[in-house]
Formats: C-alpha cells, sequence, structure tokens
C-alpha cells in the first residue's frame, strides 16, 4: 500500500518522470518487454507486429497474445458542421480524459448512422466474426449507429493490418447494399491495451452495456449486434481466459 505520508517529499522525484515523452516511454517499455526467445521474437517481425510504438499520441502495443479493445467510427460521425459541438473534446490534454469525452459524444448519435439499419450492422458483425477463432480470438463486440468497439486477442494479424480489413471488408459490403461509393469509416481508431483481468472486465461490462448508456436498450442482452445478445453460445464465462463463441 502506498505510503501517503511521503508523498510531499515524493513528488519533486516524480515530475520529471511524469513530464516524460511518449517516446521514453515506448523505449522503457520495449526494453521491459524483450524475451530472449529469437525464435517468437523472428514471428512477431514475420508477421509485422510492433511491439510498443506510437501514433504520435499515446503509447500503443501490438503484439500476438495482447488483448486490445478499439472503437472505429463512421466517417460522418463527427460532422464537419457541427464542429462547434465536438472540438471543445480535442482541446483536453488529458488523453483517457479525451476520449471518454469523444466516445459520450459518439453515443449522441450524430451523422446518418447507416449501421442503425440491421442489414448493415449485421453486415459489420459479419465480417468481424469470419475468422475469429482463425487469426483472432474475439472477447466481446458492439455495432453502433455510428461507431463499432471491439475487444479480442491479437494472434497472427498485427493491429493495424487487422483493422484495414475489418474496415475494408465492411466498406466493400454496405457501399455496395446502398448503392454507393466513397469513404465510409473515419482512417484512424482508438486502441487500448488490456493491462489485467480487471482492466480488461471494465472494458467488456462497457463495450456491451454501451447501448444501455446510449439510451438505445433497457438491457445490454437486448441489442441485437453485441456479443451480450443471447443468441450467441460462449465455450465458457472466462473469456479473459479461453473462452470463445460456439456458433460464429
Amino acid at each position: 500500500m502506498l505510503d501517503k505520508s511521503s508523498l510531499p517529499e515524493r513528488i519533486p522525484a516524480l515530475l520529471p518522470r511524469m513530464k516524460r515523452s511518449v517516446h521514453e516511454i515506448i523505449r522503457e517499455k520495449r526494453q521491459c518487454a524483450m524475451h530472449p526467445d529469437t525464435q517468437e521474437t523472428a514471428y512477431e517481425l514475420s508477421i509485422g507486429s510492433k511491439g510498443w510504438h506510437t501514433r504520435s499520441y499515446l503509447p500503443n502495443f501490438d503484439q500476438p497474445g495482447a488483448i486490445q479493445m478499439v472503437t472505429f467510427r463512421l466517417a460522418d460521425a463527427m460532422p464537419a458542421s457541427l464542429r462547434q459541438e465536438w472540438e471543445k473534446f480535442l482541446q483536453i490534454e488529458d488523453q483517457p480524459e479525451q476520449r471518454t469525452a469523444l466516445e459520450a459524444y459518439l453515443d449522441q448519435g450524430r451523422g446518418a448512422c447507416v449501421l442503425r439499419d440491421p442489414r448493415l450492422a449485421s453486415i459489420v458483425e459479419a465480417v468481424l466474426l469470419r475468422f475469429d477463432g482463425a487469426r483472432y480470438r474475439i472477447a466481446a463486440w458492439v455495432v453502433m449507429p455510428n461507431h463499432v468497439h471491439l475487444l479480442f486477442e491479437l494472434w497472427h494479424v498485427p493491429l493495424g493490418t487487422l483493422l484495414k480489413s475489418w474496415k475494408g471488408a465492411a466498406a466493400n459490403h454496405i457501399n455496395r447494399a446502398l448503392d454507393r461509393t466513397g469513404q465510409l469509416w473515419q482512417a484512424d481508431y482508438w486502441d487500448r491495451y488490456m493491462r489485467d483481468e480487471e482492466h480488461f472486465h471494465k472494458a467488456r461490462h462497457y463495450i456491451e452495456h454501451n447501448p444501455v448508456k446510449a439510451r438505445l436498450a433497457s438491457t445490454a442482452e437486448d441489442w441485437p449486434f453485441s456479443s451480450a445478445n443471447p443468441k450467441w453460445r460462449w465455450s465458457t464465462g472466462d473469456r479473459y481466459g479461453d473462452g470463445h463463441l460456439l456458433n460464429p
């Protein structure tokens, strides 16, 4: 347990660490994550895993076995015409706080919200589940009207490659269904590396209860495009360990 009486003396020593750049943090994490198994390292390099890296604002982790929560949204979920509504959130310096504010904004359902159409939400769900158990292991997901949350374990495909393939396949199918062309998804995505089991369960609860929080459903189980829906059967309740879908 932290000895609070020692905090005043410790604060000056902690300040330099708090001001470290993201690149310094990544260098430290890479050193801690190094392992002596050269075959494992060679495999990670061969599939294009980046390990600890940054996309300019936060540390990101990409390695087989890592469990990630990702969020990606429709391109019009934060419309330019409503910039005055969401621009203020970009000024929040604390990145977790900023992300929480932006996700709350997404729940307000701005934009065309084409994923409110059950046909199109089903397309996204099918794309996500197509290679579950072969290239990755999905633990939870929800398809919202203008964004998607997903919790999964990386296996044989790097994180960036997976997101590109999911978004590309879903966009192709949805554009054909709508007889349209053009950009469907925002180019970037948000990702969070699960630190431990507690972090995992909080993320899973957030994902599956997102429709309830957004007032789209009374219970998590009521939302049709979510891992909480009773139509899905799981091998075990312990999705953090080895629980997997039995009827993908």
